[in-house]
């Protein structure tokens, strides 16, 4: 579908320099580690002002820009807020189409073919999986006050260069009972030692009266709910968000003393407990969060996206807390948590007019329109000159680690996910199977090894 919007944007900082907030600290190469803090605003330099980047005058800035997205609410907040009109306020002399995709696998499949016939939008979106797929076809960003101001953008950066701006951050939650961890005398864990000595506490506390109980809330009946565990703390335990995409490079990945194989031997020695109930592949997701609402559970990991399924299901929230997972070995190592960019906004090297599409990247992430749109969705502000505030639980967890070091997560390339398809190596069936009665990690671990060296070799992945 495609809807046609006669607009123009150019942020004003393009035109006269003159946007504060720019991020004064200097941001990590892709799949590093951010120490978080806050952010000196600072106005943007004279220098840069006058930059090829600065680009010319709004008036002076003319033609047609295509910008292809698949996202309903981002349409949708398009069409009810004008976006067209604001666009003209500043800049009359141009064109953009809105091209309204259908879903994501349509999209990449769209761009995938446009990229052959050297048609790509003007203007595109990327997941962090796919900038790899495209980044021959993406334009650097760096110089841009957007790519500047947003915390995540440089963490994605491939080969020194910045080729999305993300629109969104999302963030991991350990939520719990403050009242349940007091009553059986436990302190909010920071350290895996910690974590698993209070789950197994809160059992012994709780489980003797109620056969039921679940320390640990998961919901393995559906697989997915361990992702927290088996997809992300392999990229925690070493702080290397890139963890997949270096996974395919090598022969034996899951060998003693990588990352993964750290982090899923820790992972096998909690689901090896009793910490998550009597039968934790008996019940879904579903089910388990409304008995954690219920206090049947006292700790449940998930996104920012489940506080509102908690709510729904719970009579009292005034003592449900956060904290982020604590993967790590001590109080003496750095304390990383999970974040993750989502729909980074590119300009494409098929852009006929790339000057006016770097305008249209600065316009949307200025104040002009971003404020309003990241307020209109659930997610978190991806931009440090725009924050959003968060819900007040999930605020908590912040506060538990003001230190903390962000890891931003890269959900695989195209390499691993091939080796990942031809082996039909599934990490959140492997956590399920960690449940099951005579599992071997070892032997499975090592397994995956022989099975990976053979798929690198049979699909020719260096």
């Amino acid at each position: 579908m495609r809807k046609r919007l006669a607009a123009l944007g150019l942020c004003a900082a393009m035109a006269v320099g003159a946007v504060s907030g720019c991020s004064s600290s200097s941001s990590p190469a892709s799949g590093t580690t951010e120490k978080t803090g806050d952010t000196a605003a600072v106005q943007t330099g004279a220098a840069e002002a006058g930059s090829s980047e600065a680009g010319a005058a709004a008036e002076d800035l003319e033609g047609s820009l295509v910008f292809a997205i698949w996202d309903n609410n981002l349409m949708e907040y398009i069409d009810e807020n004008d976006m067209v009109g604001k666009f003209q306020e500043k800049y009359p002399n141009a064109d953009i189409e809105v091209e309204k995709i259908k879903d994501d696998s349509e999209y990449w499949n769209a761009m995938k073919m446009r990229t052959s016939a050297n048609q790509l939008p003007d203007v595109m979106f990327n997941k962090p999986f796919t900038l790899s797929r495209f980044k021959d076809y993406l334009i650097d960003l760096s110089g841009l006050d957007a790519a500047k101001n947003n915390e995540l953008a440089s963490g994605y950066a491939i080969d020194g260069k910045i080729l999305g701006v993300p629109m969104t951050a999302g963030y991991e939650y350990v939520f719990y009972w403050k009242d349940m961890f007091k009553e059986a005398g436990v302190e909010v864990p920071t350290t895996w030692d910690e974590l698993k000595t209070a789950a197994e506490t809160l059992q012994a506390y709780y489980g003797k009266d109620n056969p039921d109980f679940m320390a640990i809330g998961l919901g393995a009946k559906d697989e997915w709910p361990d992702y927290p565990y088996m997809e992300f703390m392999p990229a925690l335990e070493g702080g290397n968000g890139q963890n997949w995409n270096d996974m395919a490079k090598t022969d034996a990945p899951f060998a003693e003393g990588t990352d993964i194989r750290k982090a899923y031997d820790k992972v096998y020695d909690l689901f090896t407990t009793d910490v998550f109930g009597k039968d934790p592949l008996g019940m879904g997701s579903d089910q388990v969060t409304s008995l954690f609402a219920q206090k049947q559970a006292a700790i449940l990991a998930l996104g920012d996206w489940g506080l509102q399924n908690i709510q729904n299901g719970a009579d009292d929230l005034s003592e449900l807390g956060t904290f982020y997972l604590p993967v790590r070995d001590s109080k003496d190592d750095p304390f990383r948590v999970i974040v993750q960019g989502d729909s980074f906004m590119g300009v494409t090297t098929h852009s006929k007019n790339p000057e006016l599409a770097k305008a249209f990247v600065e316009w949307f992430y200025s104040e002009d329109w971003y404020p309003g749109y990241i307020n209109y969705v659930t997610s978190a502000s991806s931009m440090t000159n725009f924050p959003k505030e968060k819900d007040p639980i999930l605020a908590e967890a912040d506060a538990l680690q003001p230190d903390m070091e962000l890891v931003m997560y890269d959900g695989g390339s195209d390499d691993f996910q091939a080796i990942q398809n031809e082996i039909a190596f599934d990490y959140k069936k492997l956590g399920a199977q960690m449940f099951t009665e005579g599992f071997d990690l070892t032997k499975e671990l090592d397994a995956l090894n022989e099975k990976w060296a053979g798929a690198r070799a049979k699909l020719g992945i260096k």
